[in-house]
């Protein structure tokens, strides 16, 4: 089966978890007899067409409309400052020119033949629509994450495109049964919506990686050194819940004196962060890396903590939770709310692999971090628990087969 797989990000854009995904997934579903071809964002420096481990990729330049922007947006996008708006129109521009391309050049010139196009995220639903609009072919849709959840102040246009695409849409492919319950909650059809978790590879994300000396080394070059070292990886955006770590902080020094706090991550947040820890006087408890980095150092970064933590207010998966317990550490998960760490983070008996936390709660926060850093052999315990969990459930070969049926089945209805 030939599809069209839009998708926002994809190799070598990572802004998130969606690249990761489609880096992932993409080799797994052609191996399953799923072979796809992408539609995704040029980011300006990459080729229009490729391939990428034998995938055809096509990346639409976009062209310069600063001018017209005004007469273009629609309403409730003229009010957004004018960044905002340019990516919005660029968004919708590389969805138009993309969506051409494979009804034009593709399907009509009979160079291909597909029979489903599938679209991640609002970001790239309007090619999906268009395409099976033109080709009359069924059309999947998966939400990863929802604008009513991710935004304090959520877009009405894109909330709109979502509410399209999952209206239109044969099928709805979602992350978590939390997000499935969110998306109910909001009037979406239930029988049309299949949960698929994300997963991670558990041979590339392995508490076997580094050496101990590799792992001292790194310690000692962070400014961790023999520290216990709490490691938080996310953006640096109110809805990851990292203020109220960082409010959590001053509890936990004085239970734990020279207790260290890796905040790893980029976003809006980072200067008003910053100046919370010197007005707490933590200055020497919490160190920064507010920067991109590689995988290699990531995974770094799991082996090097004794503990991960993931305070989110909103989180329809959560892929951070899922490879810090691939690293086999022990994880403090905030779940009010749509949580997808509710379904990763387990707490009772003997596959427990943390802690489930108020994120809205620093004292919460605090008293559960406390507790793991006081208790070597529970860390140790929820740490292998956690890695047994992600074997057995949250790898990519187990999402890329459950992917897999779906497209098969919306495909051919009445294949058993």
């Amino acid at each position: 089966m030939n599809i069209i797989f839009c998708i926002d990000e994809f190799p070598p854009v990572f802004w998130g978890g969606l690249g990761t995904y489609a880096r992932e997934m993409t080799g797994r579903l052609s191996r399953r007899h799923v072979r796809p071809a992408v539609l995704s964002r040029n980011t300006g420096n990459l080729p229009l067409s490729d391939l990428w481990n034998g995938i055809p990729v096509y990346r639409p330049d976009v062209l310069k409309t600063n001018d017209i922007i005004p007469y273009l947006v629609p309403s409730g996008v003229e009010s957004w400052n004018f960044p905002d708006q340019q990516f919005f129109m660029e968004t919708i521009q590389y969805n138009q020119l993309g969506a051409y391309h494979y009804i034009r050049t593709f399907h009509q010139a009979k160079k291909h033949s597909f029979q489903l196009v599938v679209s991640h995220d609002w970001a790239s639903a309007t090619a999906g629509l268009i395409i099976r609009e033109n080709l009359d072919i069924p059309f999947i849709f998966h939400f990863h994450s929802h604008e009513q959840g991710r935004m304090e102040n959520p877009s009405q246009i894109i909330t709109d495109i979502e509410r399209m695409a999952a209206e239109k849409a044969d099928a709805i492919i979602t992350v978590s049964h939390a997000m499935k319950n969110a998306l109910v909650k909001l009037g979406f059809q239930e029988e049309k919506i299949h949960v698929v978790h994300n997963g991670v590879d558990p041979d590339s994300f392995s508490p076997d990686l580094f050496t101990v000396d590799s792992i001292s080394e790194f310690r000692s070059q962070t400014g961790v050194h023999d520290s216990p070292m709490i490691l938080y990886v996310g953006r640096l955006t109110p809805v990851k819940g990292i203020e109220n770590l960082i409010r959590a902080m001053p509890e936990i020094a004085r239970e734990i004196p020279d207790v260290k706090l890796v905040v790893l991550g980029v976003g809006e947040l980072e200067n008003r962060l910053r100046s919370m820890t010197e007005e707490l006087g933590l200055s020497d408890s919490i160190i920064f890396t507010c920067q991109h980095v590689s995988e290699q150092d990531l995974k770094m970064h799991y082996a090097a903590c004794d503990c991960a933590v993931f305070p989110s207010k909103y989180e329809a998966f959560g892929i951070v939770c899922t490879e810090a317990m691939a690293m086999a550490k022990p994880v403090v998960a905030g779940v009010l709310g749509t949580s997808g760490f509710y379904e990763q983070v387990t707490i009772h008996g003997d596959e427990q692999n943390g802690f489930h936390v108020n994120p809205h709660s620093p004292e919460d926060i605090a008293k559960h971090l406390c507790i793991l850093l006081k208790d070597p052999d529970m860390r140790k315990k929820f740490g292998l628990a956690g890695r047994k969990r992600i074997e057995k459930d949250f790898t990519w070969e187990v999402a890329a087969d459950k992917t897999a049926a779906i497209y098969h089945q919306v495909h051919n209805p009445k294949q058993p």
